[in-house]
């Protein structure tokens, strides 16, 4: 078990090195970001302390996908295995947990913790044999894969707006809007093979393009009822809720380009960096989304016809 801690850890340092950092220096940039959009996010809405945990809780699923605790379970053994689950939850839970504690919230601290425990003894598929229809062609593959693998999201974000509304609370009808947004743009961190993007006869301009329009159509498609609920019910909030939406639609293009910025490799620490201060400070998109553009070109330029 010491082993394979320790075979995270070099891994890990060595993802940052290959970012051009030294890996005790992205430890410290990276606490500092995590405490600085924590702060950013608790000051923004009374919702954080759900969005901490549903965070938390979706990186942990990750960690109990079946083929992965199988893995585990062949290699180590069985009580190998679960003490190996259990500190990669503990070690996953104690960044939120502590910030939950900070901000006072010893309940949902608490219930945190014990998911975390709990979710360690259990093992999930990442994909359901199931075919899910999906409203999108399959031109952009990146939503209908990623609609089926995160389909039960939706209702839920759906459910949330109806609740905002029977209760009068607006910001929780945000909070469904952004969720269904960053539901959206997780479909994007991970970039295809190059023979995907090859297959396109179009320039890096007409193709980025392309990605963003679809992109942006898609997702607006998926929160249509979220913004439309809203707007109906709260006419004299029309242009705060058409601004979520919008800084929603501008991380989604920002991932979009940060994930083509660094292709064909996996986006890296230095990219998940400046979106994460982008986060904090959002007005900086503007700067950050022209500078992953031109990024962008030039990275696809060697696969494209320009």
């Amino acid at each position: 078990m010491k082993d394979y801690f320790e075979l995270q850890y070099v891994l890990t340092n060595r993802k940052i090195k290959e970012a051009g950092l030294n890996p005790l220096l992205g430890y410290v940039l990276g606490l500092i970001a995590f405490i600085l959009i924590s702060e950013y996010i608790f000051h923004k809405t009374e919702f954080a302390k759900y969005l901490a945990i549903l965070t938390c809780l979706s990186l942990q699923f990750r960690l109990s996908e079946k083929n992965r605790t199988d893995f585990l379970l062949s290699t180590f053994g069985d009580k190998l295995k679960m003490k190996i689950r259990f500190l990669e939850n503990f070690i996953i839970c104690i960044p939120f947990v502590s910030i939950l504690l900070y901000k006072s919230f010893l309940f949902e601290a608490s219930i945190l913790f014990l998911c975390s425990i709990i979710l360690a003894l259990f093992s999930f598929h990442s994909n359901i044999n199931l075919t899910i229809p999906t409203p999108f062609s399959k031109r952009p593959f990146e939503f209908s894969t990623g609609f089926r693998k995160t389909f039960l999201i939706f209702p839920i974000a759906y459910a949330l707006t109806v609740i905002a509304i029977n209760v009068d609370n607006l910001n929780l009808g945000i909070f469904a809007i952004l969720l269904v947004l960053l539901t959206s743009l997780s479909y994007y961190y991970k970039p295809e093979q190059e023979y995907y993007v090859w297959v396109h006869a179009e320039t890096p301009k007409a193709f980025l393009k392309n990605k963003v329009f679809n992109a942006s159509k898609n997702a607006t498609l998926i929160a249509i009822p979220n913004l439309f609920s809203l707007l109906i019910f709260y006419p004299s909030e029309f242009e705060l809720i058409l601004i979520f939406f919008f800084f929603g639609l501008l991380f989604l293009w920002t991932v979009i380009l940060a994930k083509y910025s660094a292709y064909p490799v996996e986006m890296n620490l230095p990219e998940g960096m400046i979106i994460a201060f982008s986060i904090y400070f959002p007005p900086l998109l503007l700067l950050i989304i022209p500078f992953f553009y031109k990024k962008s070109i030039s990275k696809l330029k060697h696969i494209l016809n320009d």
